[in-house]
């Protein structure tokens, strides 16, 4: 029934060109008023709008700004597309609706003629404004008429929004699932895809300790805590952890990295030979494994104590790099960069362009207490920056996030950019289409979020799998954020399985029952 009902209301959705069929050309026997808009939260302000448009004519035709074309807030619109077509066709006052691809709506208001364009009384307000003469010209120029209706509350889509944002991150998921022909059993089968890919992950490994300490007061006669040592916790962390991640969901995972001569390289050995993965470890006695203590006083981290050497690694070990990369088998190759030795400027060039042929090509560059910029991977597969590296690669600060990822992704001439926004969610950027949008949104799926650190390397790597196995951007993504709103969920950074996958596909699933 709910089907039924939803296919209904998806018939009143046209393109400009496909109403015009409907309805044909100007003169016509029947009026037509059309509305113009973003409508992205419909709030009493809009249907009053569309109420009084209505009584003014026989057909309502109602006229959506597309995504690309709304700079308005950082992550608006806040609902997308397809939805607010959804949104306004299930109104009975409105006839058809069609989402409008360009800037402005110029050219529909020259192809479809209608007989009105009704518009807002807050535009009739003082002089003319140059854009709403702009369409009282195209109006003119075949005898139509611009309606500005009556208006004395303005409600705003963006305060309601700012006030309390609508829960309403299943809706879009399901949305761009039915607009991509992605049902859950396909999320199901490419899970059940993933064991056995082959994945070599190449970046820096670190070591994430913890050292939990009671406090016991200040000194007297210095400006110095004084701390007692309780207990202390060691965690293979850095580029280790994406491949731990990977192993998880099954993928038959070789690591290549470079640690020092001393006992964390060994923990870390011992670690990922347990997990199963082949470890190809370069030994440099002149540097010590990357570890980073933090003094954790009743939950508060107060220290962060780093030893580390961030200095370039050798030419010798680019050599045995470049000749791991190069004799590995393998189907994808991650380079999780933390700007620890392994990549810089100049050892990219070489590392990349030892990369063989058809290896599906991914990389993670991160900006923390060091420099990492991810422009530096060009013509990658994939890349999986988050807002604030993105913005320090493009050195924009003041664009908002939609711009700003689409700059990134033409800049860094990548087939698939995710760039991660926290507990918003993510943006996808891909190569569009006739069929295909070139971005979409996700939405977090973390059901109660604890502990964001590991989130990323969760999405790299589930996202890398369901790549290989599918080819399919929308499928990836939205594994990569169920793994990594799981992540999410508990404390430290932990192994995502599949069979964690699969539960948090079976809950959405059901959300989206009941939704």
């Amino acid at each position: 029934m709910e089907e039924q009902a939803l296919l209904q209301y998806k018939r009143k959705i046209k393109t400009a060109a496909e109403l015009r069929e409907v309805i044909g050309p100007h003169p016509r026997e029947k009026k037509i008023i059309m509305c113009h808009g973003v409508f992205d939260i419909v709030h009493p302000g809009h249907l009053r709008h569309l109420l009084y448009a209505k009584s003014k004519a026989d057909i309502l035709v109602v006229s959506l700004t597309a995504d690309e074309h709304i700079t308005k807030g950082n992550t608006r619109p806040y609902v997308p597309e397809d939805l607010r077509a959804i949104n306004l066709a299930a109104f009975e006052v409105v006839d058809y609706v069609i989402i409008d691809r360009e800037v402005k709506p110029l050219a529909n208001l020259q192809i479809l003629q209608p007989n009105y364009f009704a518009k807002g009384y807050e535009y009739v307000k003082g002089a003319i404004n140059p854009k709403t003469q702009e369409e009282i010209d195209v109006l003119d120029s075949y005898g139509g008429e611009m309606i500005f209706t009556p208006g004395d509350i303005v409600y705003s889509s963006s305060s309601l929004i700012e006030l309390a944002p609508p829960k309403i991150a299943i809706e879009k998921l399901l949305m761009l699932m039915q607009g991509e022909g992605i049902t859950f059993k396909n999320l199901r089968d490419t899970v059940a895809k993933m064991p056995g890919i082959r994945v070599h992950v190449l970046g820096d490994t670190i070591v994430d300790s913890y050292t939990q300490c009671s406090m016991i007061g200040g000194q007297t006669k210095t400006p110095t805590m004084s701390v007692r040592f309780e207990r202390r916790q060691d965690f293979v962390g850095g580029a280790a952890v994406v491949a731990k991640h990977l192993r998880a969901a099954g993928a038959d995972v070789t690591f290549s990295t470079v640690m020092g001569q001393d006992a964390f390289k060994d923990y870390v050995i011992d670690d990922l030979k347990e997990q199963g993965i082949q470890t190809l470890a370069l030994v440099d006695p002149t540097r010590p494994t990357t570890n980073k203590n933090a003094i954790v006083v009743d939950n508060y981290r107060l220290l962060k104590v780093d030893t580390l050497d961030n200095r370039s690694i050798s030419e010798k070990t680019v050599r045995q790099l470049i000749s791991q990369i190069s004799e590995t088998p393998t189907d994808a190759i991650v380079y999780a960069d933390f700007r620890h030795g392994i990549f810089n400027k100049h050892t990219i060039v070489d590392l990349v362009s030892a990369i063989p042929e058809g290896v599906l090509r991914v990389a993670d560059s991160q900006v923390a207490s060091r420099w990492g910029n991810i422009l530096e991977f060009q013509g990658f597969d994939l890349i999986t920056p988050n807002e604030r590296e993105a913005r320090f690669s493009l050195g924009d600060q003041d664009s908002i996030v939609r711009p700003l990822g689409s700059e990134l992704y033409r800049r860094a001439n990548c087939k698939t950019l995710m760039l991660k926004l926290g507990d918003r969610g993510m943006i996808t950027f891909r190569d569009s289409g006739p069929e295909t949008r070139s971005f979409f949104m996700i939405e977090s799926f973390a059901d109660h979020a604890v502990d964001p650190v590991g989130a990323g390397d969760a999405l790299l790597a589930y996202s890398t799998l369901a790549l290989v196995a599918t080819k399919n951007e929308v499928i990836a993504s939205i594994l990569g954020s169920f793994a990594a709103g799981i992540e999410c969920e508990h404390d430290g950074n932990f192994p995502v399985t599949p069979q964690d996958l699969l539960r948090k596909i079976d809950k959405v699933e059901q959300q989206v029952s009941y939704a």
